[in-house]
C-alpha cells in the first residue's frame, strides 16, 4: 500500500467511507486527503538513510503519520523531540512488517515493524493554531519592521514562516542573502533554544533554504539559555521592547 503524503495532508489509511463535501469541509487541499493523523504504537526497528546514516535498534515506539505529511518516531522517554522524522512531501510505501519512506531529496527511513499494538486514526481538527501574548506577539511585529537592529542590510522574507512542526516567528536573509531564522521570546529561556534547534534541524534539511542560521531574541535572555544557544551556533539578542516602541525612558536625558 503507498501513500503520497504532501504539506496539504495525508491518505486515509483506513477503510472509512467519508463524503468528498465532508473532507472538503475540513480544509483539506485535494478531495482525497483528509485531516486524519495516524497513531501506531509498534515494536520496531528504525533506518535513516540519507546524507548520514543512523540506526534506532528494536523497541516499543510511536509513530505518527500527520496529516501535513509528517512522518515521525518517538520514545516514552529522553524528550518530546522525535528520534527520527522525515518531513513532508515525502511517500510512504507501507508492507505488513516495513514501512519506507522516501522525501523529495532521496532520504530513506525505513521501519520494520516486528509487532503492531495500536493502530488508529484521529481527526483532530482544525486548530486554532498558537496565540502568543501581547508583548511577544508585538515584538514579532516590531523586529520584523525594525531588522536593522539583527543588522545592515537585512530584508524580511516573511513573518510565521510555515514549517511541519510549528512557524518560525521570522524568517529573513542577512546581507550575504544567507538565510537566518529567528524566535522570540519575552523570556529566553531553554526550552525556547530547543523550539528554535528543532526548526533549524528541519529547515537546513532543505537543499533550497540550507545554510539556516539562528537568532533567538528575547527581552531577558537567561544565562543558562544563552550557553546553550551559543554552544549551538546560535546568536543571542536582546531585545528593548520600550525602545523599539519608540519609548523614550524617563531616566535618560535624551
Amino acid at each position: 500500500m503507498t501513500h503520497v503524503l504532501t504539506d496539504g495532508g495525508a491518505l486515509l489509511f483506513h477503510p472509512v467511507r467519508v463524503s468528498r463535501r465532508w473532507i472538503l469541509a475540513r480544509g483539506a487541499r485535494h478531495p482525497h486527503y483528509s485531516a486524519f493523523v495516524r497513531l501506531v504504537i509498534a515494536r520496531c526497528s528504525v533506518d535513516y538513510d540519507g546524507r548520514l546514516t543512523a540506526h534506532l535498534p528494536s523497541a516499543l515506539r510511536l509513530l505518527i503519520v500527520k496529516a501535513d505529511g509528517s512522518v515521525l518516531v518517538h520514545s516514552d522517554g529522553g524528550s518530546y523531540k522525535p528520534l527520527n522524522w522525515m518531513s513532508p512531501p515525502c511517500r510512504l510505501t507501507e508492507q505488513p512488517d516495513k514501512w519506507t519512506v522516501v522525501n523529495k531529496a532521496g532520504e530513506t527511513l525505513t521501519i520494520v515493524i516486528e509487532e503492531t499494538l495500536s493502530d488508529t486514526s484521529v481527526d483532530l481538527g482544525i486548530d486554532p493554531g498558537l496565540v502568543k501574548d501581547g508583548v511577544e506577539a508585538h515584538l514579532q511585529v516590531l523586529l520584523a519592521e525594525q531588522l536593522h537592529l539583527l543588522g545592515d542590510g537585512w530584508r524580511l522574507i516573511r513573518r510565521e514562516y510555515p514549517t511541519p512542526i510549528g512557524p518560525v516567528d521570522i524568517m529573513c536573509r542577512d546581507a550575504a542573502g544567507a538565510h537566518v531564522a529567528v524566535e522570540i521570546k519575552r523570556r529566553g529561556e531553554i526550552d525556547g533554544v530547543e523550539q528554535l534547534t528543532r526548526y533549524l534541524e528541519l529547515l537546513n534539511r532543505d537543499p533550497l533554504l540550507t545554510p539556516v542560521h539562528g537568532i533567538f531574541a528575547a527581552q531577558e535572555i537567561k544565562l543558562q539559555a544563552r550557553t546553550l544557544a551559543e554552544d549551538r551556533g546560535i546568536r543571542c539578542v536582546t531585545l528593548d521592547y520600550g525602545a523599539m516602541r519608540g519609548i523614550v525612558r524617563d531616566d535618560t536625558l535624551f
